[in-house]
């Protein structure tokens, strides 16, 4: 007698639950997909106990056919799909056809459903056979009442009532962000959580009204940070909305990736992802984005896992390359491009500024020459002009640049500058290292550094590692811009040095460099860590805190920010500058109330 045997449906659909239904959230996540691909409007959540209880799902999509009733909630039954070809390029949400049975075989589940065609409403229970009328003015309500009542092991892994509301809340989160043009309420317990209106589409209907959806959404901490972006390369497009480093989270709360409308997690776009933002970003720390790739069906595979939230690309580097570029592109835009045309409003002059001019601070000799001294040192050869200012007594209104103008240092630390919106503070040490940093990067990508030979070498001691490092690391250290040679058994003699870093603490940086090149291949120095050396070199270059600056050196850094890329944040991921708006500064002297 074999003892190979099938398996009854209903264990089967059992079995299958496990997989898509593996807690409230997930029947929630695979309703409002239904009702999307119904093309409802609006659509109306209400739980009970954390979903637990009930699982109410209202919309005002087309509604189901009563003959169609029982073929909704049985196996594989699906009106997404009819063949191969059309699994190839599947569009909508929903398509395995399995989803309500395998919700139906661990739940009490009711569907009343008014088709646009018939006369009157029907409703179907899951624990009955036959098809009954009902009220309803159109549309669908589905009802899942006590999950896994007859499986009641699997109900013991689910988490404390207000944990399975929150899973609950984060599924109508993604689902809202991913269509804006639908409006969303949610109720727990009898009490309203979220109300999310309808976004009327502007423009291009891909993108709707997507702002006031994400700031519905991610609050309004998100927005002062986010940049957004919109990308494409052929049939690929990518957009939304990408937070800069000073928002970076220490967790994966705030990640929002869609394909083709679909949230899901992928490995190959979250790497592509967390790649843009290596540059800028602690490595304990975790990016902030809602992003939307869009491409044509084909070229993806959603049919990878039965809950959906895994595909599978067929170009995989291709799609990767486009997400890291696009990103590390908007990310890496310079400050004065990335101000909008409304943060470019007349603003007033300072006149700390006027009369720094009038004492010698602005283009008379002394203090020209100083200047110049000062960008050679400091910002290499760059040629930056010190805005004109207005004589004292005017009220000169003018284009200001994003950053303002200085008007003092605090503690030897920041720059305090005014500018369109209030009061800019600026870190200048943080600032200038990622000045240099983004300097060294373009000067070594165009060939060998420039270099400067010092006229008497600079001797330091060194340890016997040290030694070592250096006579190993000849050619990594020539890559870099420095000619170090052995003096003596622990001396060191730093002859050349990269021209931007002249400036520098040498001693420090030879130490710190090689520290880090100790750590690393020789092979592997200028491709996989040069970044890292670089960053090294350029937090040694930098302006070191308690460096007293004048005004037009102030000033001349600013300028230099709004041209460099990436420049909101230092090589560490943390801020180079924050805004203070009058309506804050107001706010703390109680001015208005």
């Amino acid at each position: 007698m074999g003892i190979i045997k099938p398996l009854p449906d209903l264990l089967i659909s059992q079995i299958a639950a496990g997989e898509v239904v593996e807690r409230p959230a997930s029947v929630l996540k695979e309703l409002l997909e239904n009702s999307l691909d119904a093309g409802a409007t609006r659509i109306d959540v209400q739980l009970e106990e954390g979903g637990v209880r009930l699982i109410r799902v209202v919309d005002d999509g087309s509604g189901i056919a009563p003959d169609d009733l029982p073929l909704a909630l049985a196996r594989h039954a699906t009106s997404k799909i009819g063949s191969l070809d059309d699994l190839e390029r599947v569009a909508s949400y929903g398509f395995r056809g399995e989803a309500l049975a395998s919700i139906a075989s661990v739940a009490r589940v009711t569907i009343t459903s008014r088709h646009a065609a018939q006369s009157h409403a029907s409703r179907l229970r899951s624990d009955a056979d036959a098809v009954e009328p009902a009220a309803l003015a159109g549309g669908t309500v589905i009802e899942v009442a006590d999950l896994y009542f007859n499986t009641p092991a699997r109900r013991k892994f689910l988490k404390t009532e207000a944990t399975e509301f929150a899973h609950c809340d984060e599924v109508m989160r993604r689902m809202a962000l991913a269509r804006p043009d639908v409006a969303f309420t949610l109720s727990h317990n009898g009490s309203a959580k979220r109300r999310l209106a309808s976004a009327v589409p502007q423009g291009d209907t891909a993108t709707h009204n997507f702002a006031r959806r994400a700031r519905e959404i991610l609050g309004e901490e998100f927005f002062p940070h986010a940049r957004p972006l919109d990308a494409t390369a052929g049939p690929l497009r990518l957009w939304g909305l990408a937070a800069l480093p000073a928002y970076s989270r220490s967790g994966r709360d705030e990640q929002y990736f869609f394909v083709n409308g679909r949230f899901v997690r992928d490995k190959l776009l979250t790497h592509a992802a967390r790649q843009a933002w290596a540059d800028i970003l602690h490595g304990q720390r975790h990016p902030a984005y809602v992003l939307f790739l869009e491409l044509d069906p084909a070229g993806v595979d959603v049919n990878v896992h039965p809950a959906k939230t895994e595909v599978r690309f067929r170009d995989a580097r291709g799609i990767h390359q486009f997400v890291f570029h696009a990103l590390q592109r908007t990310l890496a835009t310079p400050l004065s491009s990335a101000a909008s045309p409304a943060d470019e409003r007349p603003v007033f002059v300072p006149a700390a500024f006027s009369m720094a001019r009038q004492s010698g601070l602005g283009v008379e000799e002394p203090a020209a020459r100083a200047y110049l001294e000062f960008a050679r040192a400091a910002f290499a050869d760059a040629e930056i002009a010190i805005p004109s200012a207005p004589t004292p007594g005017e009220q000169a209104y003018g284009t200001a640049p994003l950053l303002g103008y200085a008007i003092a240092q605090l503690h030897g630390v920041y720059i305090l500058a005014q500018n369109a919106n209030g009061l800019a503070l600026v870190d200048m040490h943080a600032a200038h290292e990622r000045i240099l940093y983004e300097k060294l990067k373009q000067s070594l990508d165009a060939g060998p550094p420039a270099t400067q030979a010092l006229l008497v070498p600079l001797l330091l001691s060194a340890s016997e590692a040290e030694m070592a490092t250096a006579g190993e690391q000849h050619e990594a250290l020539a890559q870099l811009g420095f000619a170090i040679t052995a003096a003596g058994p622990r001396q060191l003699a730093v002859r050349s040095l990269p021209a931007l870093l002249a400036g520098g603490n040498a001693v420090d940086l030879v130490r710190s460099l090689l520290k880090d090149l100790a750590e690393h291949p020789a092979s592997r120095v200028v491709e996989t860590q040069r970044n890292d050396l670089l960053a090294t070199m350029a937090c040694h270059g930098a302006v070191r805190a308690h460096r007293l600056l004048s005004l037009p050196e102030m000033n001349a850094l600013l300028r230099q920010m709004e041209a460099t890329e990436r420049a909101d944040q230092c090589n560490h991921g943390r801020p180079t500058w924050v805004q203070l708006s009058m309506a804050e500064l107001d706010k703390l002297f109680m001015r208005g109330r």
